[in-house]
């Protein structure tokens, strides 16, 4: 008599039945699918020991169910994203949840090298200077009117240049005659000493400094012979050919002053009406 092969969960024979060993023993079909086999998250049903099972985060599937939610493609060979609980295949991801590259239009896949600036998204490659036309990258940019531009090429296109060397001013500088000038471009005609900052007078456009304009160019005063400029507010008279500062506009002999007041020329020099008259 042979000896009893029995399932180990509904004790019916298993001889010429097909059978699997599981723990506790041998079991029919039917009662290892029941006991072991996992539920499909998709379906509700049994995943039957038959049927290849798919495992993502604690769920199981069928093979079948795997599959995207919005095209319903299969997942089970491909990559997929979960987005909200939802699996969902890149394409179907990238359409739904990525943005458009608004140099090319095209999609700025997950994980791509990508930039963002103003609401917009451009791929790493795509985010060019308008300018040169070369990726800004990770470099210093700055926006004008929709476009980009690398800090050179906005300086050469946008930034003001120095009227005496032409060269762009990036920050800084100085007016004058309403135009721009680097601090150090702007020094005297004569001596060379900067002017920014400083009192200053000009000659047929040239810039000079007090000093070097009242050596060159300014009257000399016909007493004490020092040049009057007329900057800072100094006030001079000027009678014939010949010119004073004020504080020197005297009585040759009293040396009372004659600002408003009238004189009499005598030679070279001027006196007051009161000297004049002791002479008569």
């Amino acid at each position: 008599m042979s000896e009893a092969f029995d399932c180990a969960k509904c004790g019916e024979s298993l001889y010429g039945r097909k059978y699997i060993q599981a723990e506790g023993g041998p079991h029919c079909v039917p009662c290892y699918d029941g006991t072991f086999a996992n539920t499909c998250a998709e379906c509700k049903e049994l995943i039957g020991h038959d049927s290849r099972e798919l495992f993502y985060e604690d769920r199981h599937y069928h093979e079948g169910c795997f599959r995207c939610c919005r095209c319903e493609r299969s997942l089970a060979d491909e990559p997929f994203t979960c987005q909200d609980n939802e699996l969902l295949c890149n394409e179907c991801y990238c359409s739904a949840f990525s943005s458009q590259c608004s140099a090319c239009g095209e999609t700025v896949m997950p994980g791509s090298r990508k930039l963002e600036y103003g609401g917009q998204t451009w791929h790493e490659h795509c985010f060019l200077c308008s300018g040169c036309e070369q990726p800004l990258g990770s470099r210093s940019f700055v926006p004008d009117k929709g476009a980009h531009y690398c800090v050179p090429c906005y300086e050469n296109k946008f930034a003001p240049r120095c009227a005496r060397c032409s060269k762009t001013l990036t920050q800084g500088g100085v007016t004058y005659r309403d135009q721009p000038w680097h601090r150090e471009c702007l020094v005297c005609t004569g001596c060379q000493t900067p002017l920014a900052g400083q009192q200053f007078t000009s000659r047929d456009d040239d810039p000079y400094c007090v000093t070097c304009f009242g050596e060159l160019y300014a009257p000399k005063c016909s007493s004490c012979k020092r040049p009057i400029t007329g900057l800072g507010g100094g006030k001079y008279v000027s009678f014939e050919d010949r010119h004073w500062h004020h504080s020197c506009f005297s009585c040759a002999r009293c040396s009372t002053s004659l600002v408003g007041q009238g004189f009499i020329p005598d030679g070279d020099q001027v006196i007051c009406q009161g000297c004049s008259q002791a002479d008569l």
